[in-house]
């Protein structure tokens, strides 16, 4: 059946995969215009602030690491960065490079789980890697070893893959020998021509000529790094400010349709975090091979096409590769595995950049360094309203396409975003209503 421009009726999607998390998708459209978009997250919350009400500081990093499975570095990371605020302790060069290093890890994981295995089928014809796996088997297996490079690294640094157990308030528990770092060298230096080749294929797929007006933000360091795990939060309007005044720009509401809240920057209608942000913002802080990968891909200095995340992804990718290069031929060790962190009353704050983008911690703490309140905010309650606003735009673009063709579409267009609904991946159940 055709979806006609001037119809009025109901079609259903059901069991859309390759996304993390359970939600639905319910647009109405009247007499071919695009009514009501909600992104509906149904997924039961599970109160994770609540949870570390009353427990140790130094816990919160074992705590909210199990906010997700694929991420959990990014949250280990920022609670860290909001404890040693408060408590007034700065990292050491070594251990915050080690610390670098470990989030290179999630990163190569997190992007080449997304760009072959739930993204790239998309584009290439296939419901999932299973089918795309028996017709291209050298492409999923490419992925495979992208993804079992980033584990090294976490298990290496992190002492395993999910979950990690090394990480400390003040730096690592134990420090990884020369003989281990070196052991994975191998892998990651086979990761990076991996990376390399995987821009040069998803610069080739067919992409949707879309083009977004969304606000971005995403962190920028002061040490003309490349933005991972720390950095000012900058926007495209030309504001800049630090961890401490998220909450003086970014606020939260609850809306009916989700269990999520839905996040507002400022006076922007919507705005983005994630790969697009950050590499349009930071397009100047890409290494020498990630900068030339993204300029033969035809990126340009900004992206606003977002089914051209993939490639973005990819390109970080290829930046997270060289970054734990460099890491592991300049560690030298270090004198410590963490400097000491005594409580003290106050209130910190921590972002880093997520592979999904920007993740913001606060805590508030005692003297004697029990946790009184906390807030997160992840990237996925960040980007629904540009989500929305994304499918919106499709479904007005491409509303005369055969069902089915815009289905797959409006699937896309979630997964472009990679969505962390929650750490499994369940369905999407998706309605679009005609009347």
């Amino acid at each position: 059946m055709t979806a006609k421009s001037d119809a009025n009726y109901l079609f259903r999607v059901a069991n859309l995969a390759r996304v993390e998390g359970e939600g639905a998708l319910r647009i109405r459209v009247r007499d071919g215009e695009v009514g009501e978009v909600e992104l509906q997250i149904f997924e039961p919350p599970r109160f994770f602030e609540a949870l570390l009400r009353g427990r140790a500081f130094t816990e919160a990093p074992d705590i909210t690491a199990r906010i997700c499975g694929i991420c959990p570095v990014a949250y280990q990371t920022s609670s860290c960065q909001a404890m040693e605020q408060v408590c007034e302790v700065e990292l050491p060069e070594e251990l915050r490079r080690l610390r670098r290093l470990l989030y290179c890890g999630e990163w190569i994981e997190s992007h080449a789980l997304h760009v072959y295995l739930l993204h790239a089928p998309d584009f290439l014809g296939y419901p999932g890697a299973v089918e795309l796996a028996k017709d291209h088997r050298d492409v999923v297996e490419r992925g495979l070893r992208l993804k079992k490079a980033g584990n090294a690294l976490m298990t290496v640094v992190g002492g395993r893959a999910v979950h990690p157990v090394n990480v400390r308030v003040g730096g690592f528990h134990r420090l990884p020998t020369l003989d281990e770092l070196r052991a994975v060298r191998a892998d990651v230096a086979r990761a990076l021509d991996d990376a390399i080749a995987t821009v040069e294929v998803t610069a080739g797929f067919d992409f949707p000529e879309v083009e977004h007006p969304h606000e971005y933000l995403s962190l920028r360091p002061d040490n003309g790094e490349y933005p991972i795990e720390n950095g000012l939060i900058v926007a495209t309007s030309g504001v800049t400010f630090p961890a401490d005044d998220f909450e003086a720009h970014i606020s939260e509401q609850h809306v009916a349709r989700s269990n999520a809240l839905h996040a507002k920057f400022d006076d922007a209608d919507s705005y983005l975090v994630g790969p697009l942000a950050r590499y349009s913002l930071n397009y100047d802080r890409l290494s020498p091979l990630a900068r030339a990968a993204a300029d033969k891909a035809g990126l340009g200095r900004t992206c606003r096409n977002p089914f051209r995340s993939i490639v973005v992804r990819s390109v970080e990718l290829v930046q997270a590769c060289e970054d734990a290069l460099a890491i592991l031929d300049s560690w030298d060790g270090a004198p410590d595995a963490s400097v000491p962190v005594k409580p003290r009353a106050g209130v910190g704050h921590g972002v880093s950049e997520a592979p999904r983008g920007i993740l913001y911690h606060r805590y508030q703490i005692s003297d004697d360094g029990t946790i009184e309140t906390a807030r997160i905010v992840p990237p996925t309650s960040q980007n629904q309203p540009a989500i929305e606003a994304d499918l919106r735009q499709v479904v007005e673009s491409f509303i005369d396409l055969p069902e089915d063709v815009l289905a797959l579409r409006c699937e896309q267009t979630i997964r472009n975003y990679d969505p962390c609904i929650s750490c499994a991946t369940h369905f999407l159940d998706m309605r679009i209503e005609r009347e």
